[in-house]
């Protein structure tokens, strides 16, 4: 059963949200098109995500922090991209990579909000390839979180049949870590791999690692948890639901069912309380990379950003 809380949050969202659809195309990069295409069972993902744009959803954010609900704004920026398998970036020359290309769905998620005299800046990167087949986990994911006390960072990385993961932190007891965890579903990735594919997501029980903003700000280090995901409709709309069995925490994703499956909310309860939600306000299709002069300024109206 869903929540009150996210109830009411279902029935704020269809009742009241404005999303705006805007932006011109680009021309198409006909060679990331043809490595998309022999990777999907149709064309519907290569036309709507190699037309050399990027996807860019704001959000109202609540967060909760230190036992208050705190108002900001989250963005999630979804971009294709050819990525090195190897060095684990991006590519800056493709057509010669060979085999250390692979194409991925970059997620860089955002979250900014105020509590009190001073500001929160989090912000995660999730890179994951579009053939799931080949590669059914995240190649790599940073995570980082900035406030008047002082920043952290996070990265995984998968190499050798592991995630290899450093974590920096101004805390004492965290310190400079690296360590080793096993390759598993991944809480940070549900959201590329439901703009992948969502039928490609397990059912029932299975081993998740919890998000980093999460771990971040209950200050845990990461390990993985027993988890069950179900899948759920309502108000012409899909949902995860993602509970884990021995952490009381709950994530719900709301997307569209059909196709390119945007991400239209989300709620996190933590021990029974809300500890964040989003809700879409816009979205823009944009080469947003080209955009940073002031005259690229009126984007943001669109998105609704201060």
């Amino acid at each position: 059963m869903m929540s009150l809380r996210f109830q009411f949050l279902l029935v704020s969202f269809l009742f009241s949200s404005t999303v705006w659809l805007t932006g011109c195309d680009a021309p198409a990069n006909p060679f990331q098109k043809a490595t998309l295409v022999s990777n999907q069972k149709n064309d519907d993902f290569a036309a709507y995500w190699y037309q050399g744009e990027g996807e860019i959803n704001s959000y109202r954010l609540v967060q909760s922090r230190y036992g208050e609900e705190r108002q900001g704004d989250a963005v999630m920026v979804f971009v294709t991209e050819d990525f090195s398998k190897s060095k684990q970036v991006k590519l800056d020359n493709s057509d010669g990579a060979g085999k250390d290309k692979v194409p991925i769905l970059k997620l860089n998620f955002l979250k900014k909000f105020v509590t009190g005299i001073y500001d929160y800046s989090m912000m995660e990167s999730v890179f994951t390839p579009t053939d799931l087949a080949r590669f059914p986990h995240s190649l790599k994911t940073t995570t980082t979180s900035q406030d008047w006390c002082g920043h952290t960072f996070t990265q995984f990385n998968l190499e050798g049949g592991k995630y290899e993961v450093k974590q920096f932190s101004y805390f004492e007891q965290e310190g400079d870590e690296e360590f080793t965890v096993s390759p598993t579903l991944l809480e940070d990735e549900l959201f590329n791999r439901i703009r992948i594919d969502p039928a490609s997501l397990p059912k029932g029980e299975v081993d998740v690692l919890p998000g980093t903003f999460y771990s971040r700000l209950q200050h845990q280090q990461p390990k993985a948890k027993k988890a069950r995901i179900r899948f759920d409709e309502a108000g012409g709309m899909s949902y995860l639901i993602l509970e884990y069995l021995h952490l009381d925490r709950t994530l719900t994703i709301g997307f569209e069912t059909k196709f390119p499956h945007k991400i239209l909310l989300w709620t996190e309860e933590d021990e029974g309380k809300l500890s964040s939600s989003g809700k879409l306000k816009s979205t823009i299709k944009s080469a947003y990379w080209n955009q940073h002069d002031n005259a690229s300024l009126y984007l943001r109206d669109s998105l609704q950003l201060r």
